[in-house]
């Protein structure tokens, strides 16, 4: 692996003030680290952080608040009587699988003509489109209920209203600026017309919210009979996977769903849900947000990466033990291709990018090569990102044309330096921090040259932003015991909006030598020692730093303390993010 020399980050120990640390500590009743890690959150002494610690299914907010939930959940019911045939439309990332499961579950359990389809990444691109318009002749759909799509899809679903086939809308993005599409409901907190307390649901969520409100509507009334709240119940758990995994914030009923979620999921009778947690070794464990993070949602996206995302609905709706299992060891198989995948691109493109990486004059990496998958690139470039901490776009090209996918450092967008090759783009898009394009081979020197040149006008010769690694506290290593982590972890489950704690300890020691562990020796494995406390440690992609690390010197070190189960034992461990050997840490003010 090529050396690189990175500026490294400096670290701001994050200062709340006093004052709203002391009220959250007397008026809560919380110890003073919690109640520091609960103000650098910006949370206060109110109901509302009461709700946060305490998360209470009794505040979700009723779903016939969403916009036309009542013409949805009507439609849907009179579809089920008359056995019209309904058409679940999803999406190939883990929201769409998993809200398009969710829905397809209910309506086979209420006895629905129900059919169901995910477009092709590859083929037919995000959302609907003339794919859309095929399935729903192939299965004679009446009715479409889209998840976690179809706000802005204007001309298909007016396509398909032409057909006699009518649209639901279920989706959580913003909607477009002119007319929206003409579907009997759009079911969406962020339409201009919502009053819906709550913005912030991803797409699974709002189809968990439609299908509460077709059982509440079933049952007659607000209270759900007994069969239905037991499926809502089990439901929640592929609701927290796709929580977690699109990142939606972990604030409110989001957080609310997550953490019963996580239980209903860890509890789940479903044969696709107990099959995946089998294949990810997390079978009999309690849950965590990481867990789904880092295990479960990989395997649910490899399939949409390199084959169809339809695999890894198939698993969730599998009906049987033997068909879940063999369903979700084909999504293992293939997470393990796409892990091998990913090592030998990302290889190839560090290799590519170490010239740019290094140059002062380069502000962006942009590199691309024949063959490279484009269900990977995006990955690849937040690895480059991760290795050079400079924004990257990585191309796969399959002959002369290629998709493009862009990652970018906190504060600086990279969309923005990618207007400036506007004119080689056939279609771009996305945001700040991601972004997506097509280009030609032949263009990629002209596409290059371009984006450095805006994204040199746009810094204006001040170069990147300089790296900083927030912390939580200051806290002596000797503190953090079991004891002080079952504190930390009221504040579970942890994610976008609700952070991991970071934290900081000065002057600990290697109980022992340090050592580079896996299969290229790329991470490092630790053992912290102060006083009688110590703590095994891992630091990930860092193995090139073993040459720092001698025994006997101070070492200050920022990391988060995660539970970590091995051979039937829970123990602490350090997640390193950073260390410093020497007199005193790279702080800032």
């Amino acid at each position: 692996m090529p050396s690189v020399h990175l500026q490294r980050p400096l670290w701001k120990v994050q200062a709340p003030d006093p004052g709203q640390v002391d009220r959250l500590c007397h008026e809560l009743g919380v110890p003073r680290l919690l109640a520091v890690l609960l103000a650098n959150r910006g949370f206060d002494a109110s109901p509302t952080t009461r709700q946060h610690l305490a998360p209470n299914l009794q505040d979700l907010h009723d779903p016939f608040l969403l916009p036309d939930m009542e013409a949805a959940c009507e439609r849907l019911e009179r579809a089920i009587e008359h056995q019209h045939t309904i058409l679940v439309h999803g999406d190939y990332d883990v929201d769409g699988v998993t809200g398009t499961a969710l829905l397809v579950q209910l309506l086979r359990h209420l006895g629905a003509d129900v059919a169901w389809h995910i477009p092709s990444r590859f083929d037919d691109g995000y959302s609907f489109g003339e794919h859309s318009l095929r399935k729903a002749a192939e299965v004679g759909a009446q009715v479409v209920v889209s998840v976690d799509n179809g706000t802005s899809s204007t001309e298909t679903i007016a396509s398909l209203a032409g057909m006699g086939v009518q649209t639901i809308v279920t989706d959580h993005h913003e909607p477009p600026l002119g007319e929206l599409p003409p579907a009997i409901a759009i079911v969406n907190p962020k339409l201009a017309t919502s009053t819906y307390p709550f913005r912030e649901l991803c797409g699974a969520a709002v189809a968990f919210k439609l299908a509460w409100g077709l059982c509440q509507r079933i049952s007659g009334g607000g209270r759900v009979r007994e069969d239905l709240r037991d499926f809502l119940v089990d439901a929640m758990g592929l609701v927290a996977i796709a929580t977690v995994c699109d990142v939606v914030p972990l604030e409110n009923e989001n957080r609310i769903l997550a953490h019963y979620g996580l239980k209903a999921l860890g509890a789940s009778r479903s044969p696709g849900v107990r099959a995946l947690l089998e294949v990810t070794q997390l079978a009999g464990k309690p849950l965590t947000a990481e867990d789904v993070a880092f295990q479960i949602g990989p395997r649910i996206n490899a399939a949409g990466r390199l084959d169809s995302a339809a695999r890894a609905v198939e698993v969730f709706l599998a009906q049987d033990a033997q068909e879940a299992l063999r369903a979700a060891q084909t999504l293992d198989q293939l997470n393990q291709e796409r892990r091998s995948l990913e090592r030998e691109l990302t290889s190839a493109a560090l290799e590519l990018a170490e010239p740019f990486g290094q140059d002062p004059d380069c502000p962006v990496i942009v590199v691309g090569e024949q063959g490279w998958h484009p269900g990977l690139i995006g990955i690849v470039a937040a690895r480059l990102v991760d290795r050079f901490r400079k924004p990257a776009v990585v191309f796969g090209f399959d002959g002369d044309q290629g998709r493009g996918s862009a990652r970018s450092v906190p504060g600086f967008s990279v969309l923005d330096a990618m207007h400036g090759a506007a004119t080689w783009f056939p279609r771009y898009g996305g945001h700040a921090q991601a972004a997506g394009c097509d280009a030609s081979e032949e263009d990629l020197e002209a596409v290059r040259a371009a984006i450095c040149d805006r994204a040199q006008e746009l810094l204006q010769g001040d170069g990147l932003p300089t790296p900083t690694l927030d912390i939580d506290a200051d806290l002596p290593l000797i503190e953090m015991v079991e004891a002080q982590m079952r504190v930390l972890d009221r504040l579970r489950p942890f994610g976008q909006g609700n952070r991991e704690p970071v934290l900081l300890s000065r002057d600990v020691r290697l109980a022992e030598p340090a050592r580079c562990v896996g299969a290229g020796g790329e991470h490092l494995m630790l053992r912290l020692r102060q006083g009688e406390v110590v703590h095994p440690a891992i630091f990930f992609g860092q193995g090139a730093r073993l040459g720092e690390l001698e025994m006997g010197q101070p070492l200050h070190v920022v990391y988060t303390p995660r539970w970590n189960t091995f051979r039937g034992e829970t123990r602490l461990q350090l997640l390193v993010k950073d260390l410093h050997a020497g007199d005193g840490p790279p702080l800032v003010r």
